[in-house]
């Protein structure tokens, strides 16, 4: 069973969008209770004993046997997936699965349910952004992995009050947007972390190209003029940072992440962004 919660713009409140999720969570149960007479007919025997058993699975004594019998329950569905690390969440039996080419995602005590979204907390003087919480942790930690040597950093100018990573790509238009305002953006005191991010096999040459380039600075601005790039076949993380990118759930450009780990939807303008990153 696989669950997916609708995304929201980047500029979009965390309560209004708990609001949105209640309200479209309502819509579709409502949508999907339009009755009529087959739909309320009793549930068959049948039926009533596949629940049963759903119901009675066991669950696990402890995170490595849940990680097992969730591999297990995957397998039995046709997926293939190395289960790397299975972490208790604040929600009770609900815990928090990492992957291997996979973005995160949650599970219950069974293992068998699979939600990919957002859980927030309430209750509390504020909601409690549990999924975002422990993505931040993930992507902080992975981000820290990746070697400045393979990013195209353009400096902030005087004073540098924050750094992002941006996973980029050369033909993207929001990439270029934010690309042509990047002078504004370093003037601002922020530093730009470039990450090649090609969004599918075609643009995967030019961004090796890129990163290939003796001036990867140029080459990258350039590309992003649609001027073609000529550089010499060389070795180069591009396909590698794509893999992280994608396991951070990653499925768009630009992709903006701070350096605890917040994603910061994709392109904003750059007071906008500025405002985000609570810089004054």
């Amino acid at each position: 069973m696989l669950i997916r919660f609708a995304t929201y713009p980047a500029k979009t409140s965390l309560t209004a969008r708990l609001i949105t999720s209640v309200i479209a969570v309502a819509g579709i149960v409502g949508l999907a209770g339009c009755d009529n007479a087959q739909s309320r007919t009793p549930a068959n025997a049948e039926t009533q004993k596949h629940e049963a058993t759903s119901s009675s699975a066991p669950a696990a004594k402890n995170e490595s046997q849940l990680q097992q019998l969730l591999a297990a329950n995957l397998a039995k569905s046709g997926i293939t997936a190395k289960i790397t690390s299975v972490t208790a969440t604040s929600m009770p039996n609900i815990y928090w699965v990492k992957a291997e080419g996979l973005p995160a995602f949650f599970t219950d005590a069974t293992g068998q349910y699979v939600v990919q979204g957002d859980i927030i907390k309430v209750g509390g003087a504020k909601p409690e952004h549990i999924s975002a919480n422990l993505q931040a942790q993930d992507a902080k930690a992975s981000l820290a992995t990746i070697d400045k040597k393979d990013m195209i950093i353009f400096p902030a100018k005087g004073q540098t009050k924050a750094a992002i990573y941006v996973f980029t790509d050369a033909d993207c238009g929001y990439c270029r947007k934010f690309h042509s305002e990047i002078d504004e953006i370093n003037a601002l005191g922020i530093e730009v972390r470039y990450l090649p991010w090609p969004r599918s096999e075609q643009t995967m040459p030019i961004m090796e190209k890129i990163w290939c380039s003796s001036d990867r600075k140029k080459a990258l601005t350039d590309a992003k003029l649609g001027m073609p790039i000529n550089a010499p076949t060389c070795s180069n993380p591009v396909r590698k940072i794509y893999e992280l990118g994608a396991n951070l759930g990653i499925n768009g450009t630009p992709a903006v992440f701070d350096t605890e780990g917040h994603q910061h939807g994709g392109y904003l303008p750059p007071a906008e962004l500025a405002q985000a990153l609570n810089l004054k």
